[in-house]
Parts: structure tokens; sequence; C-alpha cells
């Protein structure tokens, strides 16, 4: 472990918060260049961890369910400054993209009417664009070979034939299970040698009470909202559910809540699909939509109870895994059930891509040329996605004039 050299006040929980509120106010690009903003901030300038500490941490976030990026500034945090330093780095990094997503939906669901004809279809379009690019990108990483390719499309026709949330949830188990027993054992997820990762103090029964606590809210919400026929009730374990099955990063969130919000009638395609787009445009963690989708059904009061509910799972199975790590990533049986899995979200993805499109969502020339112009962008002109947003909002809002 590598020797702490900075200075006591930099334990302090407020220290902590103030770290990550400039990162959560600053960084924009999405989990993957979260990770790299982490790495020049907290391995190279204020060493609190060595590289080989963090690629450790990195990998692991990226192993379990949940938002990776957040789920490793909770950990350097809890590292910092123990359970407190956890919750500062968690608010300071998620608040700001929270609160200006929740504003944006204020603004559409009370005047809405007065925006630019053309804003909300040219932010449609973005948040297609950007499914698009992810759909790309995360692709030719996560399903390199034959196998998983069939298995991801096999996952989106199940979703695009019978989409709910069960089908959702079915694919995931499905995709875990061919991952362990059909695809061929991975060389590179072999035992992994060297770095124990980072230290944390957290003992093994508290990591199990964290696992038992994750299973039980998991199994219990469901019960709860069907008893109870509350839709606050309703709206956490949605969320809750939501943030305790994605795999792959942000993105996989949005059609885990698509499939939820919009056929219940909590939210509309077009805000939803706005919404997702305005999320690309601020900087902070990309779970932070959850927000928008909780103010737009609930106010307020809906806004947090979304927040917190998707988060929660990722927390709470991230302190139960930190100290059986190295044992985890040393099974090739678990690699692999993560890599079935990792297929079959792509797969979910290119649904959540593909549904808009049947629908009708993109309904004139205009919007079908911004549309391809904003995936060249992003794909082959390599454009940050908040860029391609604010353009594509623009341009639908001067098309709308023009004709």
């Amino acid at each position: 472990m590598t020797t702490n050299t900075a200075p006591a006040a930099d334990h302090h929980p407020w220290a902590v918060f103030q770290v990550f509120l400039r990162l959560g106010l600053t960084s924009f690009g999405g989990p993957i260049a979260h990770l790299a903003y982490f790495r020049t901030e907290f391995v190279q300038q204020r060493r609190w961890l060595d590289e080989h500490d963090y690629a450790g941490l990195v990998a692991l976030c990226q192993f379990l369910p949940g938002p990776a990026s957040s789920q490793v500034g909770f950990a350097l945090g809890w590292s910092r400054a123990g359970y407190r330093g956890a919750l500062a780095a968690w608010c300071g990094f998620t608040l700001p993209s929270a609160l200006l997503l929740v504003a944006f939906a204020f603004l559409l669901l009370h005047h809405g009417q007065g925006l630019p004809e053309g804003l909300l279809p040219g932010l449609v379009v973005a948040a297609l664009a950007v499914v698009a690019q992810a759909v790309w990108g995360m692709g030719r990483s996560l399903c390199p070979d034959a196998p998983r390719r069939a298995l991801a499309l096999l996952a989106a026709l199940a979703v695009l034939l019978w989409p709910s949330a069960w089908t959702l949830m079915g694919v995931i188990v499905l995709g875990a299970a061919a991952g362990r027993w059909v695809l061929a054992p991975d060389p590179s997820a072999a035992a992994a040698e060297g770095t124990q990762g980072l230290q944390i103090a957290l003992s093994r029964r508290t990591a199990w009470v964290c696992l038992a606590l994750f299973a039980l809210i998991l199994l219990a919400l469901p019960l709860w909202a069907w008893a109870s026929g509350s839709f606050w009730v309703a709206l956490a374990e949605v969320f809750y559910r939501s943030g305790a099955l994605v795999f792959g990063g942000g993105h996989v969130v949005m059609p885990m809540l698509q499939a939820e919000v919009v056929p219940k009638g909590w939210v509309d395609l077009q805000t939803f699909l706005a919404g997702y787009a305005a999320a690309q445009a601020v900087p902070g963690p990309l779970f932070t939509f959850a927000a928008f989708l909780g103010a737009a059904a609930g106010g307020w009061l809906g806004a947090v109870l979304a927040l917190l509910a998707v988060f929660a799972p990722g927390m709470l199975v991230l302190l139960a895994a930190l100290p059986h790590w190295q044992r985890l990533r040393q099974s090739a049986q678990a690699q692999n059930a993560i890599a079935g899995v990792s297929a079959a979200v792509v797969g979910l993805l290119l649904a959540a891509l593909l549904q808009p499109l049947l629908a009708g969502v993109v309904a004139s020339a205009a919007h079908a040329a911004l549309l391809a112009l904003a995936a060249l962008a992003l794909l082959w002109g390599k454009w940050p996605a908040w860029l391609v947003v604010l353009g594509s909002g623009a341009l639908g809002a001067l098309a709308a004039a023009a004709f």
C-alpha cells in the first residue's frame, strides 16, 4: 500500500467533499472520462494511492453492477475519511449534475410550451446518437467474437418482441448463465497476480451485512409496492432494481428505466429522451438521469427518492465485495459470467436505440439528417457528447424556425 504523504486536513470529510465537488462541476464525458479525471487527481497529483491500487479498484467497480466512476469515488472517499468521507465524495460528485437535471425537468414541466419549437426534437435526436455511439463502442469492446455478438443480437430481439422489465431481467440472468457455461474460458481472465487493491478498513462481517441488505431491499421492495399500492414505494422499487441490475456503465441504465417509467405513464417517451440528452450535457455521473425522471414523475420528493434508490445498490454491493475482491478477480468462471452479462447489455442498448426509431420518434427527413450528422460527429469526429447535445438542440430549433 502506498505510504500516505498527504496532510492530515486531507483526511477530513469536508476536504474530501471539496475535492469531489470540483470534479462534479468539471467532469464531462461519461464514466471512462471520469476515471481518467480521477487518475489525474488522486494518483498523479494528490498521490492518495498508486497506479496498481487504482487499477485494482477500477477493475473491481467495473466487475460489479452499478455506476463504476461513482463507486470508485465512494471507495476513495471511504479510504480517506471513513463512511463520512464516502458520503462526502458521493455528494460532491453527484449533486451538481443532479440539481441541473432536476431544474431541467421542472423547466420542461412548467415552461415546456415556451421553449423554442424544434428544441426538444433536437435533444431527442442527440440522445439517439449518444445511444448509437454507446452501442458501437461497447459492442466492439464487449462483443469481440461471434458467440458474444450472437448473444447481444438475441438479447435485443427478445426485448423488441417482449418489451417489459421482466424481459430485461431475464436477459441479464441468461447472459450470465451463457457466459458461465457456454463461452469459452478467456485466458486473460485467469488468476490475476499483483496488487491486493485499495486497502479500506471494512470487516468481512460488515461486508456480509451490506450484501444481505442489498438482497433484502431488492426482494422486499416489490412486495411492499404490490401490497401498499403506493406510488412512492413503486418509484423507489423501480429505481433500486434498475441500479441493482446495471452492468457496463451509465448508458445501460437508460434501457432499464425506459422499460419502466414510459409504459407506466410516469414520463412520456419524448420527455424521457430529452432528459437523457440533457444528462450527456452536464458534468458528473450519468446515473443522475434518475433525478430528472424522479422530478418529472413526482417533483422534488420523487427526485430525491429516485436518486438515492438508483445509487444505493451499487454502493452496497461495492462494500460487500471489497474484502473478497482478490478471490473474485481470480475466478475465471466469474469473469466469464460477467462477459456474458456484458454482451447481453449491448443487446439491451441496441434495443433501446431501435425502439424509438420503430415508434417513429424520428418522423421527418430533417430529423433523420440531424441524427446522421450527430452520430457522425460522435463516432467519426470524436466530438464530446455535451457539444453534440447542445448543437443538436440548436439546429433543431433553427430548422423549425426556418421551415
